[in-house]
């Protein structure tokens, strides 16, 4: 028979002392920890308040909610990883700050009763980190012994393929002292100062560096506080799915619950069930890895993989069209659509897990795409339904040509949103690409088809002489990337947005010579100069390097190829950068004027237009 919940208000030290053959574990589908130092430092204050307070009453630190397993040895922490987590990093801070404070009172005749209790906090946080039975406890510390007790005792073991960095704080609670610890732990390659350590050593050390602010008498104060007059519910349950049911409504850690920790644990109790635990395990393990990557470079994370998914799954479903044709635009939550709407997903776990995996490899591999980079600059919609579509085909399946047209139709009508004035939300834009997503998943659609739909659409709607109008007055940044990869493909000329670069001002926005600058490009006032400055001929891409060297410069030394110790537009690899190079430099003391930005500013209009109305 399956054991009822039972909640039970425990003290801090009560809750995590364990017995014997008991550890804490972090189950598999969990989210790796992820307080930072503003979390610990809210945590701290609470605690100090509640210290200065010098209130009889006791302070709640929320409720955890434990599943338990393998005949309750196992306490899988469904609510509460953090704050555990935390709390055990607190409390080895603590001891390392106490162990000192003992050193230096136990000479002091004056401070017998201190260092007496600071004795008894060490045994009593040395019982809960270790398992250390009183007796074994020298009053004093002693490294070696120390060390002995602090490898003898295992109180939690994390699971969690979510975590990266599963073996620090197990380093940090092993270490005798800050010093050993600090050269023990993982340092983060590429990373410097506090940022190359984990989060489980940056808030160790949060902790130490405050505690250090203490006087022993304080310290032994808060020390006792925190583990005997601090307060948490306990929530034990024999049911992994009850558990994770009560996660999803109980949120008492200060950190929101992501919609992707709710389904992650859903779909691990669905594989648990199946007995397809490990298998679920490696595949969400794998999933997480490329997502990793995606992040890095700003293309997706778990939570809009998800999103993908459902678009997907609700157009499979023709969950957005009526039989009579009629668009349903409203998106239900996440959360709301996986474990209420639609729970079929969530039943067949490996299914779905792999299906995100193929999506987000498909990702990493169209990614580097000069189109897809440009189309990126857009409105983030654009993912969602290019998404569906490359539910057509697998990884090795997809290429540059395949994936070419359909980038080309969002890139259109996405430039379209850029420059009118109605939303995405209208009808011209979400309601369209609803209707059309039906196509994009459908194999047996041709490419050519969705065309001809995005050029029906485009020309019903909108007309070219307003649009050029539009472009003309256009102060905006993100049609800068898309006119920089027209004048490449207009010239058959190589373009690559590559990592690190700046929208570039040919003449210059800002800058200690603006007058003498204005002056030479005719431009009389002020507001002239604003209006001229920003328009769209007057922007290109440019090295976040060249740019940063070049500043303020005027045009002749920016296009100059007698630059002394400096760079310039000759040395760019973007198509317009260099094409100006070409045409200017050649000249005599060259100059930008208004009627060069007039131009240039007409020439990208009409590309920008050609490119949208398909001519």
């Amino acid at each position: 028979m399956a054991k009822n919940i039972e909640p039970t208000l425990k003290r801090i030290g009560d809750y995590l002392k364990l017995e014997e053959n008991t550890i804490f574990t972090i189950p598999e589908y969990q989210r790796a920890y992820s307080w930072g130092i503003d979390n610990c430092d809210k945590l701290w204050q609470d605690i100090n308040d509640f210290v200065e307070s010098e209130s009889k009453d006791r302070y709640f630190f929320g409720t955890i909610i434990i599943n338990c397993q393998d005949d309750d040895t196992k306490y899988g922490l469904i609510d509460g990883q953090q704050r555990t987590t935390t709390f055990f990093l607190l409390l080895k801070a603590l001891l390392v700050r106490i162990n000192i404070a003992i050193e230096k009172t136990a000479s002091d005749e004056d401070s017998v009763s201190l260092c007496r209790g600071l004795q008894e906090r060490r045994r009593r946080i040395m019982g809960i980190l270790y398992k250390a039975e009183t007796e074994d406890i020298s009053d004093k510390p002693d490294a070696e012994k120390d060390f002995e007790i602090f490898c003898r005792g295992n109180i939690f073991e994390n699971f969690s393929i979510n975590e990266q960095y599963k073996t620090d704080l197990k380093t940090i609670l092993q270490a005798v002292d800050y010093i050993s610890a600090e050269a023990m732990v993982i340092k983060i390659k590429f990373k410097q100062k506090d940022n190359r350590y984990t989060n489980f050593f940056r808030n160790f050390k949060f902790f130490y560096n405050k505690i250090s602010e203490l006087s022993d008498s304080q310290l032994n104060s808060i020390a006792k506080a925190i583990t005997d007059n601090c307060e948490v519910i306990e929530i034990k349950s024999w049911q992994v799915e009850q558990a994770i049911t009560m996660f999803n409504s109980l949120n008492s850690d200060g950190l929101p619950l992501y919609d992707s920790d709710i389904i992650s644990a859903k779909l691990y109790a669905e594989a648990e069930k199946k007995g397809q635990q490990k298998e679920f395990a490696d595949l969400w393990k794998e999933l997480n890895d490329i997502i990793n990557e995606l992040e890095i470079i700003r293309i997706a994370d778990i939570n809009s993989i998800l999103m993908q998914y459902m678009y997907y799954i609700r157009t499979v479903n023709k969950e957005t069209i009526s039989e009579t044709g009629a668009i349903n635009v409203t998106t239900p939550g996440l959360r709301r659509y996986f474990t209420e709407i639609n729970k079929t997903p969530i039943t067949e776990p490996i299914a779905m897990c792999t299906d995100m995996i193929r999506l987000s490899r498909i990702w990493k591999k169209i990614a580097e795409y000069p189109q897809m980079k440009v189309l990126l600059k857009f409105n983030e919609n654009t993912k969602l339904f290019l998404a569906s579509y490359f539910y057509r085909f697998t990884e090795d399946e997809i290429t540059e040509t395949i994936v070419e047209p359909i980038l080309d139709c969002l890139l259109r009508l996405f430039a379209l949103l850029e420059v009118v004035d109605v939303g995405y939300s209208s009808k011209y834009f979400k309601t369209f690409l609803f209707s059309e997503e039906a196509k994009l998943i459908d194999k047996n659609i041709s490419a050519d088809e969705i065309i001809k739909d995005f050029n029906k659409h485009i020309l019903s709607n909108w007309d070219k002489e307003t649009i050029t109008s539009t472009l003309y007055d256009y102060n905006g940044n993100v049609l800068v990337y898309l006119n920089e990869y027209l004048f490449a493909q207009e010239n058959d000329t190589m373009f690559s947005l590559g990592t690190r670069y700046d929208i570039e001002h040919i003449m210059p926005y800002s800058g200690y010579n603006l007058q003498a600058i204005r002056e030479d490009a005719e431009i009389d006032s002020e507001d002239e100069f604003y209006a001229f400055v920003n328009k769209l001929g007057n922007k290109i891409i440019l090295e976040e390097k060249i740019n940063r060297a070049l500043g303020n410069e005027w045009f002749r030394t920016k296009v100059s190829t007698k630059l002394e110790n400096k760079t310039g537009y000759i040395d760019s690899k973007y198509p317009i950068a260099r094409a100006l190079v070409s045409e200017y430099q050649s000249k005599n003391k060259p100059h930008w004027k208004k009627g060069d930005i007039l131009v240039a500013t007409e020439k990208a209009s009409d590309r920008i237009v050609r490119f949208i109305f398909g001519s």
